[in-house]
């Protein structure tokens, strides 16, 4: 599973970022995030529901869309570039090996980026791992409390990012959509500390998963308007990151849970001002990253 998704997202990121144009990719990444924020709605409650018929149902149930999923992007998705396209950029790209595109990320191009996407990763999964310990702890909210908060947040942040992320990112640039959301995301992870009733832990929690649902599209397509002919690296390197931040996140969350229940909260808003101050002195060059072959 772990090595599927590995695989699947650097794909899609790559596909779409070859079928759109510059001026739509942030509108497109919108979407992809919002696609996925959307499954992470609909699987929890589903797979609820689903494991009624029985505790192994929503494997198969997974399994079975799955299945249906490659078997209709077989019919439905064209190639997103030609044989001599994909041959032209072969013959001009050096062949991938791990240690190399890691060493390759580290070149002032990426690297300021790639670490922003670590933070991310970072602090939202410390967030998310604690969060429903933390509601149960200082709160005693109940199972069906909790769920309902963080759907209701997801659909917030969906319905947004279809409807506003495009005109946002026209209207602030990437940069500053990036720059707004590590901002709000710090300042409503110091603010959970201190929050107290159902609708406020609502408004908080709608805000701040908002705040990375944007982020997520804003970086990604940063990235991707970055890259040039250099999709699938650059794809794959901002999943690789994103993966690392998922790993060390949830593990720092919960030792620092155990220590203090706010201590995972205040530092996830420590990460994220570390991860603002590095867009400070982020110089944007379109067209170096291009030419790293």
């Amino acid at each position: 599973g772990g090595i599927s998704a590995a695989f699947i997202m650097p794909a899609v990121t790559a596909y779409v970022a070859d079928i759109t144009t510059l001026k739509e990719r942030s509108k497109a990444m919108g979407y992809v995030s919002a696609a996925i924020s959307t499954g992470f709605i609909i699987g929890p409650g589903a797979g609820g529901f689903i494991a009624g018929f029985g505790i192994r149902m929503p494997f198969f149930f997974a399994s079975a869309i799955a299945l249906i999923a490659a078997v209709t992007s077989v019919f439905i998705l064209k190639e997103s570039l030609s044989t001599e396209e994909r041959h032209q950029l072969s013959s001009h790209t050096k062949e991938s090996n791990f240690i190399k595109d890691l060493k390759r990320s580290i070149h002032p191009v990426y690297f300021i980026a790639f670490i922003i996407v670590f933070v991310m990763a970072f602090g939202l999964s410390a967030y998310e791992t604690v969060f429903s310990l933390f509601s149960d702890h200082k709160f005693g909210f109940t199972p069906k409390d909790i769920a309902a908060i963080i759907t209701i947040s997801s659909i917030v942040a969906v319905v947004i990012q279809v409807l506003l992320f495009g005109k946002l990112v026209n209207k602030l640039g990437e940069k500053r959509m990036i720059q707004l959301c590590l901002i709000t995301g710090a300042i409503l992870a110091f603010v959970s500390t201190v929050m107290s009733g159902f609708l406020t832990v609502l408004l908080v929690t709608c805000f701040i998963f908002l705040a990375f649902d944007l982020l997520r599209p804003a970086l990604t397509a940063h990235l991707s308007n970055m890259a040039g002919n250099q999709q699938g690296f650059v794809a794959g390197m901002n999943s690789t990151y994103t993966s690392l931040g998922n790993i060390f996140g949830p593990a720092l969350g919960g030792i620092l849970f155990d220590l203090n229940i706010h201590y995972p909260f205040l530092f996830a808003g420590f990460v994220m001002i570390v991860g603002l101050g590095l867009t400070m002195v982020w110089k944007e060059k379109k067209n170096d990253a291009a030419a790293l072959n």
